[in-house]
């Protein structure tokens, strides 16, 4: 089985055991993935997360507006290249 790791953060990207569809020749995959966890969750199924201010934003991925990714793919593509070179 071959893992893919993002060359900048060691982070596992995606793995060849799930189905993938090659999109613009190549040069992105579209993967159906499945999100692991590692390590211990603190679980504290006792407290209202809604009682403290908390439970409804919680678990959600952050979003970007175009202007914020653009800004992240360009400081991403600067720190990728010498890796590359």
């Amino acid at each position: 089985m071959l893992v893919y790791q993002d060359i900048l953060t060691d982070d596992e990207l995606l793995s060849d055991s799930f189905p993938y569809k090659e999109l613009e020749n190549g040069m992105l995959w579209e993967v159906q993935r499945k999100w692991v966890v590692q390590g211990v969750i603190d679980v504290n199924i006792r407290e209202n997360p809604y009682a403290e201010g908390g439970g409804e934003d919680e678990g959600e991925q952050q979003t970007f507006d175009k202007k914020q990714f653009v800004t992240y793919i360009k400081r991403y593509i600067k720190n990728l290249t010498p890796k590359l070179e």
